[in-house]
């Protein structure tokens, strides 16, 4: 089932489709020839394969004659289409503490946020060396503005809301965070020690999954749900979903993933474990 990001992606491939034919050029290739494309570029946009590109629309609208006010709405599409999913190569062009600073500004407005990291520990609760490991790690891939002290410090910033009242925070880790690190012992070590002074936080529900804990759902990767905003975080880029029902598919696989968590107790347990395996 396509995505609501794909299904955004197709629908405006379709309308310039019909832009294309209404304006005389019966086939792809003929308007391919006309402005100069190979026909294949023209075909994945018009199929959503491939989002067009600010030049490549005003191309496109340029050679149909669209009207100024199509041309605006069909500007407006596109910026909202390019706004669901930004390569992490476009999101830290200006550095990463803009990055930083748009999920502080986010997160300050909601009421409430649901984080599923299972491979990383999530951003409102890292120390600030784990953050610059995680960070520094990140830039190693995609490049951007080395501003990772300014970036470190912003997703510090980040975690005031977590004593702030009229929020619901739940985040949800698991116990191979520290199976397979990111960060030197040591920093690893002051980790554990942070998660375990978050555990019995009443503004805050943890939860951590303990190793070898059979999952009712394969979970490939990491996501937040703000308000009713889904975040997917993946190599490339960053999916944003707020098709309401994804979003609550999202809820659904992070309420299955909670029966099995450690909370309270149990996950100090777990975190006192894993605290005694990285000591030795």
């Amino acid at each position: 089932m396509p995505t609501s990001f794909e299904k955004r992606r197709a629908e405006f491939g379709e309308y310039l489709r019909r832009l294309r034919i209404d304006a005389g050029y019966e086939t792809g290739k003929d308007f391919a020839r006309a402005i100069g494309w190979n026909a294949p570029k023209v075909s994945k946009i018009e199929n959503g394969r491939q989002t067009a590109g600010d030049e490549d629309l005003e191309t496109w609208l340029t050679a149909v004659h669209a009207p100024a006010e199509r041309s605006a709405e069909l500007r407006v599409r596109l910026a909202a289409i390019r706004d669901a999913y930004a390569s992490w190569r476009e999101k830290v062009r200006d550095g990463y503490r803009a990055r930083q600073e748009e999920s502080l500004s986010r997160e300050a407005r909601a009421r409430r946020i649901r984080a599923v990291d299972l491979l990383i520990v999530p951003g409102l609760l890292q120390t600030a060396e784990y953050a610059r490991h995680a960070i520094l790690s990140h830039a190693k891939v995609h490049g951007g503005a080395q501003d990772i002290t300014e970036a470190v410090r912003a997703r510090m910033q980040r975690q005031q809301i977590l004593h702030e009242p009229g929020r619901t925070i739940e985040l949800l880790t698991a116990e191979a965070v520290f199976q397979y690190p990111i960060a030197p012992p040591e920093v690893m070590i002051a980790q554990v020690h942070r998660l375990l002074s978050i555990v019995g936080t009443p503004e805050i529900r943890f939860g951590i999954i303990p190793a070898g804990t059979l999952l009712p759902y394969p979970v490939t990767g990491g996501f937040w749900i703000v308000d009713d905003v889904v975040m997917i975080e993946n190599a490339p880029g960053e999916h944003l979903v707020d098709d309401v029902d994804e979003v609550g598919t999202c809820h659904e696989v992070a309420d299955l993933l909670w029966t099995i968590a450690a909370e309270n107790d149990a996950a100090k347990t777990v975190l006192q474990r894993v605290l005694d395996n990285t000591s030795r």
